[in-house]
């Protein structure tokens, strides 16, 4: 059984595909196929991808029919080659073709997230440096793409608005100055982990001057970069963001950050090439 938060999030993609309920009966072009036929269907992954999703697509089979037979051949976090299996489903096919898409939605744009996270994760590869991920995620899927960013084997920045500070700069416009937003959140919520947005070497060092946890270097060049952790010198951790690529994380890796979070990982990848076939009806 899958945990009520997954299961709520796969209902309400649901309901956005069956106009507002969970019956089958709504998909009318499964209506088509007659009641008692049950057939087996089979989702492969027409590229190299790391699997992520398998909770989600199962919840969304399970929905709609509790009584299907989902066998699965591989678990999150593993590197498939193209035409692997991910899984079988058995059971009714009109039940089953209703719960394809948004399973396959889930899969599909889940293993992209873990497939891009691995990407970077093995270029960074040796470095001692932790890919985070961001709040760039698409609605209604933090909690699942959190996980799929895991699943790549990085690591998650702050889960929302609620768990850490991230003080930007409207942030310090709004309080005054670095040093008074950092204070105001020590007294406001003390043990929460104060990170600060910088995008000069002046404000990096009124933030190690406020006693930041994490000072994050928005678009520091490389040059500044080096500077910014010797001025750090253990003080604080460094986190780097912004237009991160391959080649960017070729260059970061050996400038003694600490992180480097990516909104990319969650907002700019491209779903993964999946197909389900019925192989016996």
């Amino acid at each position: 059984m899958q945990s009520e938060a997954i299961r709520n999030e796969v209902t309400q993609a649901l309901l956005e595909d069956l106009g507002g309920t969970l019956e089958p009966g709504a998909d009318i072009t499964a209506q088509l196929i007659p009641a008692q036929h049950t057939v087996t269907a089979r989702v492969i992954t027409r590229e190299p991808c790391i699997l992520a999703g398998q909770a989600w697509a199962t919840a969304s089979f399970e929905l709609i029919d509790d009584t299907l037979d989902i066998q699965w051949q591989a678990n999150d976090g593993d590197a498939l080659a193209a035409n692997d299996t991910l899984f079988t489903v058995t059971g009714s096919a009109r039940h089953i073709l209703t719960a394809e898409r948004t399973a396959l939605n889930y899969l599909q744009t889940l293993s992209a997230t873990a497939t891009q996270t691995a990407a970077y994760v093995k270029l960074l590869d040796g470095s001692g440096i932790t890919l985070l991920d961001t709040r760039k995620t698409l609605p209604g899927m933090r909690m699942a793409q959190k996980h799929a960013v895991r699943c790549g084997g990085g690591q998650n920045h702050r889960v929302g608005l609620y768990d850490a500070y991230l003080i930007k700069e409207n942030h310090i416009m709004a309080c005054g100055s670095i040093d008074a937003a950092v204070t105001q959140a020590r007294q406001l919520n003390p043990g929460k982990p104060v990170e600060v947005e910088v995008e000069t070497l002046d404000e990096l060092a009124q933030a190690i001057a406020a006693n930041a946890d994490i000072v994050m270097l928005d678009n520091f060049t490389l040059d500044n970069l080096h500077k910014a952790v010797a001025m750090a010198k253990g003080r604080c951790k460094l986190e780097v963001s912004g237009n991160i690529t391959d080649q960017r994380l070729q260059e970061l890796r050996t400038t003694g950050v600490d992180f480097i979070s990516s909104g990319a990982l969650t907002k700019n990848v491209q779903a993964i090439d999946l197909s389900m076939r019925i192989v016996d009806k």
